[in-house]
């Protein structure tokens, strides 16, 4: 018959709760486990010292290589077994190893002479390459000290080789594990980190790109090849 409807029957329409419900449920149960308060956000600074030499170069810092534990926002925590764990309640400003390439930057602009400071992706043209891994950055336990270690290595810009290389390593008491004393210790620890490193490249004999303009070319038999262009003919 046309214009006549078949009414549905209860079970079609118990049918599809059947199939929402599990899925509130789980919904309601997410919302409940995210409901605690946000972790407090901590930074790094940048310290400032007084820091003479190598006035001239031009110096790329590279991001720190880092194992995965540490290219992330989290506060680690390591006991006597090497065991590692997450500090709750607080969170880095940013990936670690960014931040701290950041912080380097910056620590050079407020501590040495080197102006010419910057990142590879700023497409800069230096004479140096730092090169660094960040192998430990960590509140050590039970001795409660917060613990930084950085590999670093300059590398001459213009052909890859390797100038020289360190590994800075810094400690600083922690009052308690807990976040905010965490991260005030990692901090104080990575900011003598930070002044060690730029006080070794300022103070290192660091090979400079030449310029192609001030550098005169010559011939095979050493005379100097002038230009002679728009020479008129004698």
């Amino acid at each position: 018959m046309s214009g006549s409807t078949v009414p549905s029957s209860p079970i079609d329409r118990v049918g599809p709760l059947r199939r929402v419900a599990p899925a509130l449920v789980l919904a309601a149960l997410a919302g409940a486990c995210s409901s605690g308060p946000a972790p407090t956000t901590y930074d790094l600074s940048a310290p400032t010292s007084r820091i003479s030499g190598s006035s001239g170069v031009q110096v790329l810092v590279a991001e720190p290589a880092a194992l995965q534990t540490l290219s992330t926002q989290q506060i680690i925590v390591k006991d006597a077994s090497g065991a590692i764990s997450f500090l709750g309640g607080g969170q880095w400003a940013d990936n670690l190893p960014r931040l701290i390439q950041t912080r380097l930057i910056n620590t050079f602009e407020n501590a040495s002479q080197i102006r010419g400071v910057s990142r590879p992706s700023s497409g800069a043209v230096a004479d140096v390459q730092l090169i660094s891994e960040l192998r430990s950055f960590e509140i050590a336990t039970p001795s409660n000290e917060a613990v930084v270690e950085i590999s670093v290595k300059i590398v001459n810009d213009s052909n890859g080789r390797i100038v020289n290389g360190r590994i800075f390593r810094a400690r600083a008491p922690v009052a308690s594990v807990d976040a905010a004393n965490a991260a005030r210790g990692l901090d104080e620890a990575l900011s003598v980190a930070m002044l060690d490193i730029v006080r070794w490249v300022s103070g290192s004999r660091l090979p400079r790109r030449e310029d192609p303009a001030a550098t005169a070319s010559t011939l095979p038999g050493g005379e100097e090849r002038r230009n002679t262009a728009g020479t008129p003919p004698a």
